[in-house]
This record gives C-alpha cells, sequence and structure tokens, in this order.
C-alpha cells in the first residue's frame, strides 16, 4: 500500500448496492461455524504481520479514511459534535502529513456517526466536505422501542440528511430462531433508508455462539443491508478477531452466492493503532484488498484516530506525544 493510494472516496459510486434477496431458510441450515477453528486462525493474524516504517504509515493513514468517527454518549452536546465535526475536516495535523509526505492527500474519516438529535448539527458543520453523516437509529443501542417509532426513526433520520443509518437488531429474534421476524424487520428498515446506506448493528457479545452471528449476518445481507456491523460499544464485549471471521466468511460466501459486496464494520473496543492494522490485514487476507476502502470496511472507532496520530508523529518525529496534543473534542 504506497501513500498516494491512500485517497479514496467513502461513497464509490460504482459499487454495486445490495438489492436483497428472498429470505432462503435452506441456506440458513447450512451455516455452521467451527468456535476453535476460528479461535486457532484468530490468534495467527495478529503475529503473522508486521508493518514497519512508511509501510505502517501508509495502512495508518488507510485506517483513517475508515474510521467512523463516532460520539454516542449520554452528555453529546451541539458543542460535542461541532468538534468532532472539526476533527474530521482535519484528523491530523497539515505538519505532521508535511513531514510524511503525505501534505497532498485528502484524509478525512468515512464517515461521522451520531445520534438522532444532532444529525443536522454534524451535517452543517461538515457541509461541503464531502464527508457523510451516520446516524444510530431504531432505538439504539437495545433495539426495543416500538417499531413503528423506529422506522419513522430511520426516516427522521434520513430526511435530516443522514447519508448512513445504522440500525440495531432485536437480539431476541436470533436467540430464538425467528429468522422470519428478522428479515422482516430488516427489510422494512432498507426500505425506509431509501438512498441512504443501512448499516445492521448485531450486538454480537448478546448472540451467545458464532453459528447465531453466521446466521444473523446471513439474514441482515438477505433483507438488503449493505455493512453488517459487530456492536454498539455497549456491550460487555464487543470487536473481536474470531468474531470478525465469523461475519467476514459469511460475507465472502455471500459474494460468492450472488456477486454482491457486503461492507463490514467492526466496533467497539479498538482504540490501538496496532489493533487496526491487524483487523486490516483479516480483511486483506480473507476478503483481498478491494474491501479496505470506506464503502465496504469501517471502524467504528474515536479514540482510535488519538492513538493512530501519535503513531504517525512518531514516524515524523522520532518521539512519542501526548494524548493531549491530538484531543478529540
Amino acid at each position: 500500500m504506497t501513500l498516494k493510494a491512500i485517497s479514496i472516496d467513502a461513497h464509490n459510486h460504482n459499487h454495486q448496492r445490495n438489492p436483497g434477496f428472498d429470505l432462503d431458510l435452506g441456506w440458513l441450515r447450512q451455516v455452521r461455524m467451527n468456535r476453535s477453528a476460528l479461535e486457532r486462525r484468530a490468534s495467527t493474524i495478529g503475529t503473522r504481520r508486521s508493518v514497519k516504517k512508511q509501510w505502517q504509515v501508509a495502512w495508518l493513514l488507510r485506517a483513517i479514511t475508515v474510521i467512523d468517527l463516532t460520539t454516542l454518549n449520554g452528555d453529546d452536546s451541539a458543542g460535542r459534535v461541532e468538534r468532532l465535526c472539526a476533527k474530521a475536516r482535519q484528523p491530523v495535523r497539515p505538519e505532521i502529513l508535511a513531514a510524511l509526505g503525505a501534505g497532498g492527500l485528502k484524509i478525512n474519516p468515512g464517515a461521522v456517526c451520531v445520534y438522532h438529535n444532532f444529525v443536522e448539527t454534524a451535517v452543517h458543520a461538515l457541509k461541503g466536505t464531502g464527508i457523510p453523516v451516520a446516524a444510530v437509529s431504531t432505538g439504539f443501542p437495545a433495539g426495543l422501542t416500538p417499531f413503528e417509532t423506529r422506522v419513522k426513526e430511520v426516516e427522521a433520520s434520513v430526511a435530516a440528511g443522514a447519508k448512513e443509518i445504522d440500525v440495531v437488531i432485536e437480539r431476541h429474534h436470533v436467540l430464538n430462531g425467528d429468522w422470519q421476524a428478522l428479515y422482516d424487520q430488516m427489510k422494512a428498515f432498507r426500505e425506509a433508508c431509501g438512498e441512504a446506506h443501512l448499516k445492521t448493528i448485531l450486538g454480537t457479545g448478546e448472540l451467545a455462539t458464532q453459528t447465531n452471528v453466521a446466521k444473523a449476518s446471513l439474514v441482515c445481507m438477505l433483507a438488503g443491508a449493505d455493512f453488517i456491523k459487530t456492536s454498539t460499544g455497549k456491550e460487555k464485549v464487543n470487536a473481536d478477531l474470531q468474531t470478525s471471521l465469523s461475519m467476514i466468511r459469511m460475507i465472502r460466501w455471500f459474494h460468492e452466492e450472488t456477486g454482491v459486496e457486503i461492507g463490514y464494520k467492526p466496533a467497539g473496543g479498538i482504540s490501538k493503532a496496532k489493533d487496526a492494522i491487524t483487523f486490516m490485514a483479516l480483511m486483506k487476507e480473507e476478503l483481498g484488498n478491494n474491501w479496505l476502502q470506506p464503502h465496504l470496511f469501517r471502524f467504528g472507532a474515536s479514540s482510535l484516530l488519538t492513538d493512530i496520530e501519535r503513531q504517525l508523529e512518531h514516524n515524523a518525529t522520532g518521539r512519542y506525544s501526548a494524548d493531549y496534543r491530538q484531543p478529540m473534542v
């Protein structure tokens, strides 16, 4: 990966969106995940690749372009969202980019992700940048508000200017094996999204087994999801490599059967630059370079950007700086 290959449009307009397919229970019955095999594979990913010097810089700059810069806290305010959007406009200090030979590259995150109440604030703050706003809708994080309310929330977020909608599934549908109910809800959310991209949050830490994770992934893709996402970031267990393998391999199988490319978003607990590179290496090995672009891969994170900045500054100056030199909000 070279520096000049980093700047990518977050929305690849030549990319075919997932049109959705009928629920195929026969396909679903074929899904099995071998937990021990997943654990063995996951344990080798971070040990087999070591990226140093200018190659590390390139990987970390690419990582910035696939971050959904996120604030989803109970004390969020318009001011915090505006500061986050200012960070999205200039995620790395210009003098650091210049020192790295990347001053001419457009480096921006894949999106800014906020609650519905702050969609208009974010859209206004990002006007003219081309950075899309993502909204978490459908009763985030539990996803248990009345169904009609959740559909209206999706429609309201789209009307307010959100280009991506992160919806939460009802985990009990998965735990009870009620795949038709999960499929029907996802279809309704997909329709409510219109032209906005649909990212479905599985809440994998609450789905009990890797086979459940894989089946939920397939049902959401059949219903028309453009992305499948691990977590809300509020569960006890969030994104990990083992669960990522289950989801990524369903994406690969889905692509082999339908020809449609589905995006993947690990979220929650990814805060270190070295972890970002490990997840990106996993994507490269399992799905190929095409899945290292913003229209097919995102990190749900904010603190990750701080550590990436520290690593980039170290590459540029030979010194690690304090976190406060790269404040988020």
